[in-house]
């Protein structure tokens, strides 16, 4: 029987270049990632959208 890892979230946000785009996860709470491929433009404009939600 293969050994089965827990599913936590408790692993680091990761953002990569992956080709053309950027890739971002993003660890779950229940468990699992969130996986979202953007380009550069949008990247930029998440990073500024969460600038202005920190303050």
């Amino acid at each position: 029987m293969a050994a089965m890892k827990p599913r936590t979230g408790d692993g680091p946000l990761e953002v990569t270049k992956e080709g053309r785009g950027i890739v971002m996860r993003v660890p779950l709470e229940g468990g699992g990632r969130l996986v979202v491929e953007m380009s550069a433009d949008e990247a930029s404009a998440l990073g500024d959208a969460l600038k202005a939600a920190v303050g």
